[in-house]
């Protein structure tokens, strides 16, 4: 599994996990767990959850998939800006440890911004590195000027990741946000890099895909696996998925592939305001 290197000099896999909808339905449970660990299984060993997916249930879903395998699993987590003050990111950081099984959180991650200062979010994030409960912190859904005043506040120097939506149909972080991370050598993880719904069916994406024997959503998410400084967390409940995911990584786009896919979906010509979802 290709790697790439935080600031802090640790590395993790380009290709992970994402736990976006899981832990909502009992019903699911098992799937999900399967699909994290075949996942593990295949070097995608970056697993992506938050406080906010199922309200915690996400991360009792991550616990049991990587029980026993704790030292194999890079682990991120998020959470809420209403938890971003200083007490709050602390106690909010503890209950995901106890959900997550776990003494400690890879990355973690402030979800979006909200109304308590940044500088008071960057102390709690300071603390619990400085006690070991987490080894590198980050933000998500930050924009270019909001990356600015984070480096600017004591702290803000050690963000490690900045985590947003990013895929074919949504490129506007590539006009700024996207080199200004990557001059400062701080990683784009993208979520939702693939947008089942939009590419499945997408003829040319189709007909770029059977050139080399892959499906269309595979197509879309080695186009963001073939660019430096960006990781990639596809969800994925289904085993099928979870190994194309992974095969996704072994395909290689031509020029004239990249030609027509900049042609079908392309790049901004302006600032855009930052997807979100």
């Amino acid at each position: 599994m290709k790697t790439l290197q935080l600031p802090s000099g640790r590395n993790l896999p380009i290709l992970g996990q994402g736990t976006w909808r899981m832990g909502e339905k009992a019903s699911q449970k098992q799937a999900e767990i399967e699909a994290l660990r075949l996942g593990i299984d295949l070097g995608m060993t970056l697993i992506d959850t938050a406080e906010m997916y199922g309200e915690g249930g996400a991360e009792k879903v991550v616990a049991e998939a990587i029980s026993g395998r704790r030292e194999e699993v890079f682990l991120v987590s998020k959470f809420y800006p209403y938890n971003a003050s200083y007490q709050g990111v602390i106690n909010a950081c503890h209950r995901s440890l106890s959900r997550l099984k776990t003494d400690y959180i890879d990355l973690y991650l402030l979800h979006w911004r909200g109304s308590i200062p940044l500088s008071e979010t960057l102390k709690g994030l300071q603390h619990l590195k400085q006690v070991g409960k987490i080894l590198d912190y980050g933000v998500s859904n930050f924009d270019v000027d909001d990356m600015e005043e984070a480096l600017s506040l004591p702290g803000g120097d050690k963000i490690a990741t900045n985590q947003v939506l990013y895929n074919l149909m949504h490129r506007g972080i590539e006009w700024d946000l996207l080199p200004w991370c990557k001059e400062r050598n701080i990683p784009i993880m993208a979520y939702s890099p693939v947008e089942v719904r939009a590419f499945v069916n997408h003829p040319e994406l189709t007909a770029i895909a059977s050139q080399h024997n892959a499906t269309p959503t595979q197509i879309a998410l080695q186009w963001l696996l073939r660019q430096d400084n960006i990781i990639s967390i596809p969800k994925a409940t289904n085993l099928n998925h979870v190994r194309e995911n992974r095969a996704a990584l072994d395909l290689n786009l031509t020029p004239e592939d990249i030609e027509t896919i900049n042609r079908i979906f392309p790049p901004p010509n302006r600032k855009q305001t930052l997807a979100m979802r």
